[in-house]
């Protein structure tokens, strides 16, 4: 037995390495004997093959329409088992990496992108790699199969050899998925596109049943399948059309992602995702047209009689004409005009990547055609600023920002809320995100644009791209590069200019487009400058810079703050401002009075936001921000300041005791009042007047916690006023004088409201106004109102209107019966 053992064993292997040689050369001598012309397809017969392929006979194209109908592993095939656990491989896949489904054709784009990206740098140094005629064309082809519910991405790569196939397509399973997860969450660094690794198995989001046709120049085309159930199988491919070079995937939809045969749908998935891809995406797309088509006998025999019928009623001499014309109509055929359904390549990303080229060659009009694409904005408007740079380094990326002309109406309204950016996260020109509020600052993102960086990994999901340390990078260089976009704005706008500048600014040729171009992007971003200044403590300075307010010598037109500082007096240390709801009313304020008249300037902010902007920005350029609605404005120093408190201690001190129950911390001499007899302000670090008019209009207030807030009020007194100088003397007569007292309460609930105050206690008020006036058109306090006098005039008024409708009903009819007669 051990003699005939093993000489039956070789002889077996041999019969097995012999078989597949004799099968191969019978389908060699076959594809040699089959060299009869063939007419070329009509484009209705072609739609199911693989695009641009060689024509073959009808056994090969049978082949392979039963091999695009199979949903199961060919039985001559190489089996293969994955080395992880496929079960968990899936999960990581589809639950944790792709929440969003449409990503796969995403990643099948950027794969087979890199593929033609391969074959096109061996082509450098060796032309004769690419072929000629089609296989020399690199673009990406899609094609529908509806009723087979197939997609099919078709590119002329590089292609893959049967060991490739197993090597690359199987990348994910053989690191182990314990060993994937933890690289993706530590390094974030998994490149593996091109490769087939992550973005490959998205196409199991989709499809229960995926082949890779795939043809190398050095190999033979093989065919890689897979249902992702723990195994996959790789053959020679003797059935589907030769691709002569590249890879073909088919993607053999589940029930639930009909919605993906629908050639829409794609369109919207190549113009979102893959929209500025270096190659040409085609898609097999249908039409409607019009075709010239022989008429049926029928109809041509009734409209001969149609036309005859109507030869009669005319002329015998239109009737001859109309006879010659008619003999020569008769030579030509009958046609009618039906529609049909035409197939067509249809380029998809027709908008070029201008970001990928040098900024000093793309021209104005490139620019404004980029952006109404971006920002799917079509009208004649163009951006206010645009800013186009290539930064280099530890990280490098391309970007392109854009100042648009009109802010959107709902901007500011969820503007905590909201996760959407206008800016658009592209790596390696695949489109990823556009939900990075890591890229921009939330103060930022009404900037549109885009930016494509090569050093961030391109298969992994928005969470875990979150984490990569290069976002950090990119984020500080796109605030400094968005930050001098708008100063360069603002540089550039002759209005913002100063007088000497006017004159060489307007020489320029594009001064009058650029003229007032940065007040139009005030007047629409302004408030988010603002909100920066409060949010991002280490560019507030730079921020700073770019403020623009009203003043009261600006004459309504905007002021920055280094146009402030030039304009300061002598021994000016602060920079005055003042908060409020309209720059009319802070005009009448009286805490401006003594500083208009002083010649100083004051900075009018009527936006509520300002309120807690300058809580932030306490200084700039070593120069202190003062409220001049508040202590510790200084203004100059008087001689007879000291001469002034020594005269009037008796009153303020009188008046402070008044005042007791009214929360007055102090009564003052100011120095802050011309026309005015007194004001109300508050300590440095409390609420001003306009805050507290803000805080408690807003819905979810609560007046218990707020009043730490308003701090201690100080009543300030203008010594040199009639009023004051008279209560001064009826205090000194006599101090417990009633009537002085409540006039000392009226004046200084008067001043509380004209300082921007709400009253504790309207109604009090009210009764101290009626009592003054009475006082003034010598009325006695203890007069009375006269008590009305009842009168029945409810009963009269009810007998006179009952009376008033019977009398119109009782003439109805007689006024009825009079119109009728009249009528007869």
């Amino acid at each position: 037995m051990r003699k005939w053992t093993i000489p039956s064993i070789l002889f077996l292997l041999c019969l097995l390495f012999l078989l597949p040689d004799q099968g191969r050369k019978i389908h060699a001598s076959a594809e040699g004997d089959s060299d009869f012309p063939v007419d070329p397809p009509k484009v209705e017969e072609k739609i199911g093959a693989v695009p641009n392929g060689l024509t073959t006979d009808s056994d090969v194209a049978n082949r392979e329409a039963e091999s695009m109908s199979r949903r199961t592993l060919r039985s001559n095939a190489e089996k293969f088992e994955f080395q992880a656990e496929v079960s968990r491989l899936m999960d990581i896949i589809i639950n944790s990496l792709y929440s969003n489904k449409d990503i796969f054709l995403r990643e099948l784009i950027s794969n087979a992108s890199d593929a033609l990206d391969k074959i096109r740098f061996l082509s450098l140094t060796d032309k004769e790699i690419l072929g000629e005629g089609d296989n020399a064309k690199l673009e990406i082809q899609i094609k529908l199969d509806k009723e087979k519910k197939i997609i099919s991405i078709r590119d002329r790569g590089i292609g893959m050899t049967k060991e490739d196939l197993i090597k690359n397509l199987g990348t994910i399973a053989k690191s182990g998925t314990s060993a994937f997860v933890e690289k993706m969450q530590t390094s974030g660094d998994l490149n593996l596109i091109g490769q087939f690794g992550v973005g490959f198995y998205s196409v199991y989001l989709v499809a229960d049943y995926v082949e890779v046709i795939s043809k190398h120049n050095d190999d033979k085309q093989h065919v890689w399948e897979s249902k992702a159930d723990g195994a996959f199988a790789i053959s020679e491919d003797t059935w589907n059309e030769p691709l002569d070079r590249g890879t073909e995937i088919r993607l053999h939809l589940r029930d639930e992602a009909q919605e993906y045969l629908d050639e829409y749908k794609l369109k919207e998935l190549v113009k979102k995702y893959s929209e500025f891809i270096n190659f040409p995406i085609y898609l097999w797309a249908s039409k409607e047209v019009d075709e010239e088509v022989p008429a049926d006998e029928e109809e041509s025999s009734d409209e001969s009689s149609d036309e005859e019928d109507t030869s009669d009623s005319k002329s015998d001499e239109e009737g001859e004409e109309e006879d010659a014309e008619k003999e020569k109509d008769e030579k030509k055929p009958k046609t009618k005009t039906v529609k049909k359904t035409a197939y067509e390549w249809e380029l998809l990303n027709d908008v070029k990547a201008i970001w990928l080229r040098n900024p000093k060659e793309v021209t104005e009009e490139e620019y404004t055609k980029f952006y109404r694409s971006l920002a799917k904005d079509f009208s004649d408007e163009k951006p206010l600023a645009r800013s186009h740079f290539i930064a280099e380094g530890d990280v490098e990326f391309k970007a392109v920002l854009f100042v648009p002309p009109k802010a959107p109406h709902d901007l500011y309204e969820s503007y905590y809320n909201s996760n959407k950016s206008n800016l658009k996260l592209y790596v390696r020109r695949v489109f990823i995100s556009d939900e990075f509020d890591e890229l921009l600052p939330k103060y930022l993102n009404f900037l549109m644009g885009i930016v494509d960086s090569d050093t961030l990994p391109l298969n992994v999901s928005r969470e875990m791209l979150q984490q990569h340390s290069s976002l950090k990078t990119i984020k500080k260089k796109l605030i400094r590069k968005a930050l001098d976009m708008i100063r360069k704005l603002a540089d550039e706008d002759p209005d913002e200019s100063n007088d000497k500048d006017n004159k060489d600014v307007e020489e320029s040729s594009d001064s009058n487009e650029k003229k007032g171009q940065y007040a139009k992007f005030w007047n629409e971003f302004g408030k988010s400058i603002k909100l920066g200044i409060i949010e991002d403590a280490t560019n507030r300075n730079r921020l700073a810079k770019l403020l623009r307010f009203e003043t009261t010598k600006s004459d309504g037109k905007l002021t920055s703050l280094d146009q402030y500082i030039s304009r300061m007096k002598s021994g000016q240390k602060d920079i005055f401002y003042i908060t409020g709801a309209s720059k009319e009313q802070l005009e009448k304020s009286p805490f401006l009075e003594g500083l208009i008249k002083k010649n100083y300037e004051v900075i009018l902010f009527t936006d509520p936001v300002d309120e807690y902007l300058m809580q932030y920005l306490m200084d700039y350029e070593d120069k202190k921000f003062q409220n001049v609605s508040k202590e510790g404005l200084k203004i100059g120093k008087d001689s007879k300041d000291k001469e002034l408190k020594e005269s009037f201690k008796e009153l303020t001190k009188w008046w402070k005791g008044a005042l007791a129950s009214e929360n007055i911390d102090d009564v003052k001499i100011s120095n802050r009042l011309a026309d005015t007899p007194c004001v109300v302000v508050t300590s440095k670090y409390s609420w001003s007047a306009n805050m507290e008019r803000i805080m408690q209009s807003q819905t979810l207030s609560d007046a218990s916690k707020q009043a730490y807030m308003r701090g201690k009020r100080v009543l300030e007194i203008n010594p040199r006023h009639p009023i004051i100088k008279q209560l001064r003397e009826l205090v000194v007569k006599d101090p417990e004088d009633e009537s002085v007292k409540q006039t000392a309460k009226l004046i200084y609930q008067t001043a509380l409201m004209e300082s921007g105050f709400m009253l504790n206690d309207p109604k009090d008020f009210a009764s101290r106004i009626y009592s003054s006036v009475k006082t003034s058109l010598n009325i006695s306090p203890d007069a009375t109102v006269e008590e009305e006098v009842d009168v029945e005039e409810a009963e009269t008024e009810s007998g006179t209107t009952e009376a008033e409708s019977s009398s119109n009903t009782e003439d109805a009819p007689k006024d009825y019966d009079d119109d009728v007669n009249d009528e007869l």
